[in-house]
């Protein structure tokens, strides 16, 4: 039996980011807001207190905060003739798991995507021709442009307090920030974080050869601040548990830091917590979507809850799912390149190698933050004539975390196990770092994401199936900016290299590579080839909008975080201004 609740305002489902962001905004304005959220409560001052939130065995390893594969996971294979076999552990990438999803668990690295991000199928055919995509790449560019975007990543930024240093601020291109950034109107509300001797060592390298390095920008905050929501987050201490792990200081934001404090308290908002979301009940003919059915994990009770305004705020695999259960829209087919709802599924391509230094390292002291960057290879940023790829990489290095259980770097040739071991895993422990080179994983025509016939999750309900594998032009690319890595790690005269990790073979969903899934409800200005418009409406139903990274066309090198919360203040304003007054299609 199904118990049909009183309707709301609005529906936000998932409430991560993009849900805190838009049920904040919406609620401001006087609407009544649901907030269904798939896993437990987690409250900074209970869940992340002192000593258990640093728990590595718990978090880090046992991944206490990632989404419990016994609940709900996903299937994967490399190619349409495979049969996918599901996820047991996750491993590649950590779906967040309670009240503020993958929020409550990244690193705190908060990009904006660059004007060639959002515009990368025009300007890659202004300046090298259409010859020069492959034909089995759609290709497209972002529904609105990065000057668009501007006003909403700064809203973002003051949010979480981002630390960091501008680089190009109003047109004009400042030494020591990106260079190669979008025109900022503002400076980031605070300071870089502290330097790590890795990122001294590599920005002493990367200016030797002419590069251009700058500080990552953080959400782990480098002073105490207070946001626009009357947030506090207190300043980094350096304890390299960020990403896998709440912050015990309120140092890095999160939804669970950084907004929901304020949410929770306001009248106008109501949370509930284990409530697992199996479809939306779609009106065709109508064009709206009329109630949110979801179960209480808890009791195993059904509900309906109806509401004027629907927002899918979930992750990139939970938004497609819904898509898919629900019948909105129409499945993607990799055959005939028709339908929308699964297309441009995007990952990243990573590569690395280790470096050994005769200067020593303290991997642990530090942040997610806690890096060097440059930017000469990403994007367009350099001539990619003859190289057989499109795009690059963000090339960085610093201990992001060194805690020791998973973090045992030795040269190559040091035996697995025994006294050799030993010694060789304590003698370079404090003297060794990983050079990155973090690749943008462009759309493929055999890359996508459908509903498994076979595997099913806990409430019986099918499972959602990757279709993914690394192709020539991911190949390339990270051949071509990991080379570039190990040109910066050769000068900082270090005492070894670790053997260079290219991308080659096959995905291998085991080790962790990172947590950049995209795609599966892109935007666009077609409904025929893509499933929501420029505001993130839905082309189906009027009063659906769907937020985060699976509106992505493709997945740009710098991590999606920082896209994800500007989108949802772009789309906050949208309804707010437009949907709210005038119900129906705003494009």
């Amino acid at each position: 039996m199904v118990t049909r609740l009183k309707e709301v305002d609005a529906v936000v489902i998932g409430v991560g980011w993009s849900g805190s962001i838009l049920a904040r905004e919406l609620t401001k304005a006087g609407l009544k807001v649901v907030g269904l959220e798939r896993g437990a409560m987690r409250l900074p001052e209970t869940d992340f207190a002192l000593p258990h939130s640093r728990d590595e065995l718990s978090n880090g390893v046992r991944l206490g905060l990632v989404l419990d594969p016994s609940i709900e996971t996903y299937t994967m294979r490399h190619a349409t003739d495979e049969t996918a076999l599901p996820i047991r552990r996750f491993g590649a990438f950590l779906p967040g798991m309670g009240l503020g999803g993958a929020g409550t668990i990244w690193n705190g690295l908060t990009w904006r995507f660059t004007p060639f991000d959002h515009a990368a199928r025009t300007r890659t055919i202004e300046r090298y021709g259409a010859g020069v995509i492959p034909e089995d790449m759609p290709l497209s560019d972002w529904a609105m442009s990065y000057d668009e975007l501007e006003p909403f990543y700064e809203r973002f930024e003051k949010l979480c307090g981002v630390s960091g240093r501008a680089g190009n601020l109003r047109g004009r291109k400042i030494d020591g920030g990106n260079i190669f950034e979008g025109t900022r109107q503002s400076d980031y509300p605070n300071p870089p974080l502290v330097q790590s001797q890795a990122g001294h060592m590599f920005e002493t390298a990367a200016r030797k050869l002419g590069l251009h390095p700058y500080p990552t920008p953080s959400s782990n905050v480098s002073t105490a601040y207070t946001n626009p929501e009357g947030a506090t987050l207190g300043a980094c201490q350096y304890c390299g548990h960020c990403d896998r792990f709440g912050c015990a200081v309120n140092a890095k934001a999160s939804p669970n830091s950084a907004i929901l404090p304020v949410l929770l308290r306001d009248p106008n908002f109501e949370l509930r917590t284990d409530a697992y979301v199996t479809r939306l009940i779609y009106d065709k003919a109508g064009r709206k979507v009329t109630a949110v059915r979801y179960i209480d994990r808890k009791s195993g009770e059904e509900y309906e809850q109806p509401a004027g305004i629907v927002a899918l705020c979930s992750y990139t695999f939970s938004n497609t799912r819904l898509m898919l259960m629900s019948g909105i829209g129409t499945p993607y087919d990799p055959h005939s390149g028709t339908g929308s709802v699964g297309k441009n599924f995007c990952y990243q391509v990573t590569s690395q190698v280790q470096v050994f230094t005769k200067e020593e390292i303290n991997p642990f002291m530090a942040t997610g933050g806690h890096a060097m960057n440059v930017d000469d290879f990403n994007g367009d940023n350099f001539d990619h004539t003859g190289l057989g790829f499109i795009g690059g990489a963000l090339i960085f290095a610093g201990p992001t975390h060194g805690r020791p259980i998973v973090n045992r770097p030795v040269p190559p040739g040091t035996p697995r196990w025994g006294r050799a071991w030993k010694e060789a895993t304590a003698k370079w422990y404090n003297h060794s770092f990983s050079m990155h080179a973090s690749g943008g994983n462009f759309a493929n025509r055999g890359n996508y994401l459908d509903l498994d016939p076979t595997y099913r999750d806990e409430a019986g309900l099918p499972l959602l199936r990757m279709t993914f594998n690394f192709r020539e032009q991911d190949y390339k690319l990270s051949a071509y900016t990991l080379g570039k890595a190990i040109e910066i790690a050769k000068a900082m005269n270090p005492a070894l290299l670790g053997t260079p990790m290219p991308r080659k073979g096959n995905l291998n969903v085991v080790p962790y590579q990172s947590t950049h899934n995209t795609g599966g409800t892109i935007m666009g200005d077609d409904p025929h080839t893509s499933v929501v418009n420029r505001d993130l409406q839905s082309w189906e139903a009027d009063n659906l909008f769907i937020l985060g990274a699976s509106v992505f066309p493709q997945n740009p090198a710098h991590p999606p975080t920082g896209a994800v919360g500007a989108l949802s203040y772009w789309a906050a304003q949208a309804i707010l201004t437009r949907y709210v007054k005038s119900p129906g299609p705003l494009n």
